[in-house]
């Protein structure tokens, strides 16, 4: 993590915007302070402490003590915080936190027996961890590497010390996956496998024998592994046009014309503006509504909902976590924006080198991460130490803190200017480095000579072995299971090896490997993925219903209920770009095993299938089958058919009929004889809707 013996952040003046500035001594806004002219609610409260005991990071810093638990709010069709709305007697759908017994077996038992099979991933014991609480990185004093000459440690700090050899895990993944839960995972992860010609080639030559429930249909595994969740618009789309040729279409993204949706993207009007468009227009934008840094979070979800392109943005997603910058911090509201465009969207397919150097050189992490405070004479080695850990080769890369130390120094000198990028030579540090094996003279204060020398550094850091296997680990985890087969991570990492960190070639390996398509059911949805792909199941339509009550006329609906979607997952856990710290969110199921958050989750989608969020139209539950077959059971077949793309098992069909307190041989009208909300929202909690 960020190093904690870091100078204290000094006020800036290069904010250039008049939104939420951070007046805590932590450097993020207050939790109890009232929220900023513009801001339509509070910002949650950041302060995301870790638990004692985290093997990632040693502190929260004195004054900021660890928060209690967060409890749940109601996010209502008018924004966090609001009155729920009155509804009519007899219709929708009780809380699940509601005490009464409705008729049959009682929904709110029969929902949590569904959770508890959700919670079973691949036939392992039902896990019930809460998630760990993550922390921000702290500011203290400047330590020992605040010289020209100080680089080889003190003996607090010895520089021949790698920090694999002081942390339990070597990375986040792998901290919640040491856990009991995470071994009864393991045991049922493919062990092994072989590359095939092709994707198509691969999923035919695959025999798939892990436990699932799903079923074992690889165009349904692609649809669930490579975009936000399956519809029957892309169900078909695979099938007509074949797995090969479907993949290649989505490794196109450019040539994939933008949906409605994004059309409407043009509604959120910071998102396209520059950093110095956002600097010059803060009153104007203020005046409106607009946030740019939510506004960012607003569209990422929008793109991920409604976008065609559905495998770049699961790309930027996985490099957004990856490559991690947090929305909200000190800055973001001018800066994040183009570093999503100008960074990890314009290099998300392309070339991870070329986009840890567009990062290197962007306000926004070196605002994030400290680097414009750094200079030869009091050295910060915020990024310097990420772009190791977390960026690159990871921690147990084989860096040792000497090596930190010299990286810190020659990346002296890198900075922010007018809300641009700048080099200053008078602040760079002059003399040879050797960092992890690279090399330099950097012997020169001339800004052109001393940036290619950080730049040859990065590039060389960038395809180093040990960072071919830390993105081939962490993408084999998101796309295959939290507990990929080595034998995966080696092909994955030879191939970035062989393509100098090319990003395609990468996932056409991943897709050509027998190891992805056995891993049927073998990933978990995280509250976003399970909320975006409720979204997309339910057919969700981004133009405003006919109910919609226009109460701001700063914004319009299509972006307030973009809003209402990123607070709900605010109150999940996790948004795009959410994490505090560098270090992004976990992609393992053990992570984010609470009650609390899937009993919120499944009442969100009861609200959808009621359609009560009105800036947006839905699909009413009663049309969601064409033609609904005449008798209970053959009704939840076709139902759980339309929404998860499977019938279910016999005791999950037997829980949802005595949720509707029928038979499956009762004769039943469209809207399952009043009960088809129900009905529905029991199948949105059903596993069949939580793996993917």
């Amino acid at each position: 993590m960020a190093d904690q013996n870091v100078p204290p952040r000094p006020p800036r003046d290069d904010r250039g915007w008049g939104g939420p500035q951070h007046p805590t001594p932590g450097g993020y806004l207050d939790p109890g302070a009232a929220a900023p002219y513009g801001y339509d609610s509070p910002l949650p409260d950041p302060h995301g402490y870790p638990t004692q005991g985290d093997p990632r990071i040693s502190y929260p810093h004195a004054g900021h003590p660890a928060p209690g638990p967060r409890g749940p709010q109601w996010v209502g069709p008018e924004g966090l915080g609001q009155p729920v709305p009155a509804r009519s007697a007899g219709t929708g759908l009780p809380d699940l936190d509601d005490e009464g017994e409705p008729r049959g077996v009682g929904r709110r038992r029969a929902l949590v027996a569904l959770g508890s099979t959700a919670a079973v991933v691949a036939g392992g014991a039902a896990l019930a961890m809460s998630p760990q609480v993550r922390g921000l990185f702290g500011e203290d004093v400047v330590g020992d590497a605040t010289g020209t000459t100080v680089t080889d440690g003190t003996a607090a700090r010895p520089s021949g010390q790698q920090p694999s050899t002081v942390r339990t895990y070597t990375e986040q993944n792998e901290s919640y996956m040491g856990s009991r839960a995470g071994a009864a995972l393991k045991k049922n992860a493919p062990a092994g496998g072989r590359t095939f010609a092709g994707p198509a080639a691969a999923a035919a030559g695959t025999k798939v024998t892990v436990k699932t429930v799903l079923a074992k249909d690889p165009v349904l595994h692609l649809a669930r592994r490579a975009t936000f969740g399956p519809t029957p618009q892309v169900v078909a789309d695979i099938r007509r046009l074949g797995i090969d040729a479907w993949i290649r279409q989505q490794l196109d993204p450019d040539r994939i014309e933008p949906s409605p949706a994004e059309l409407k993207l043009a509604e959120l009007p910071s998102l396209k503006l520059s950093v110095q468009q956002l600097r010059d227009q803060r009153d104007q934008l203020n005046e409106r509504g607009a946030q740019p840094e939510r506004e960012l979070v607003d569209a990422t979800l929008a793109r991920q909902i409604w976008s065609k392109r559905q495998l770049f943005e699961v790309m930027v997603d996985f490099w957004n976590d990856f490559l991690h910058v947090a929305a909200e911090f000190d800055g973001g509201e001018v800066y994040r924006n183009a570093f999503d465009r100008d960074v990890v969207r314009a290099h998300a397919l392309g070339s991870y080198p070329q986009m840890l150097i567009a990062a290197n050189k962007h306000p926004a992490l070196l605002l994030y991460l400290n680097q414009n405070e750094s200079r030869a004479d009091a050295v910060n080695e915020n990024l310097a130490r990420e772009n190791l850990e977390l960026y690159s080769v990871g921690v147990d890369g084989g860096y040792t803190e000497k090596d930190v130390r010299q990286a810190a120094l020659l990346q002296t000198g890198r900075g922010v200017e007018d809300g641009k990028y700048v080099f200053r030579a008078d602040r760079h540090y002059v003399g040879k480095v050797k960092i992890l094996g690279f090399t330099h003279a950097n012997n020169s204060k001339d800004p052109k000579k001393a940036d290619a020398a950080i730049d040859a550094y990065i590039t060389y850091i960038a395809l180093h072995p040990s960072t071919a296997r830390y993105v081939a680990q962490s993408l084999a985890t998101r796309f295959v299971s939290d507990t990929p087969p080595k034998s995966l991570v080696d092909r994955l990492a030879k191939t970035y090896t062989v393509n100098k960190g090319m990003i395609k070639p990468l996932l056409m390996t991943l897709f050509s490997s027998s190891e992805f398509w056995a891993a049927v059911g073998q990933k978990v949805r995280r509250p976003m993925e399970y909320l975006v792909g409720t979204y997309r199941t339910l057919g969700v339509s981004p133009e405003a219903s006919a109910k919609n009550d226009d109460g701001d006329n700063r914004r319009t609906p299509f972006a307030r209920g973009l809003r209402q979607i990123s607070d709900k997952l605010r109150e999940l856990g996790q948004y795009p770009m959410g994490q505090p710290t560098p270090d992004g969110y976990p992609d393992v199921y053990v992570a984010w095993t609470s009650a609390g958050a899937m009993v919120n989750g499944w009442n969100e989608a009861g609200e959808l299938v009621a359609g009560y969020r009105t800036q947006f139209t839905y699909v009413k539950p009663e049309r969601l089958v064409a033609k609904p077959p005449a008798t209970a059971g053959a009704y939840v077949d076709a139902l759980a058919t339309r929404l998860v793309h499977q019938k279910l098992t016999a005791r999950e069909k037997a829980l949802i009929l005595g949720i509707a307190g029928v038979p499956a041989s009762a004769r039943v009208d469209a809207t399952f004889n009043g009960a088809i909300t129900a009905v529905a929202r029991a199948i949105l909690a059903s596993p069949q809707h939580h793996l993917r």
